[in-house]
């Protein structure tokens, strides 16, 4: 059990997540990782909505 990837990928979550905190468009990490499609990033996000609503906290790293 390891951090969360993208579905046939091992790209993890948490970069995409970095990637568009950081202001990367959908399209420049679509360039960056060309095997990730615009659904895997959409379930990224689903991913840690989700995550958010479960109630648990998360470190914050800084």
């Amino acid at each position: 059990m390891g951090k969360p990837v993208i579905a046939g990928s091992r790209i993890p979550v948490e970069l995409i997540l970095e990637k568009l905190a950081a202001g990367e468009t959908v399209e420049q990490i679509m360039q960056a990782y060309p095997r990730l499609t615009e659904e895997g990033i959409r379930a990224a996000l689903a991913f840690a909505a989700k995550a958010i609503r479960a109630d648990v906290i998360y470190p914050v790293h800084g």
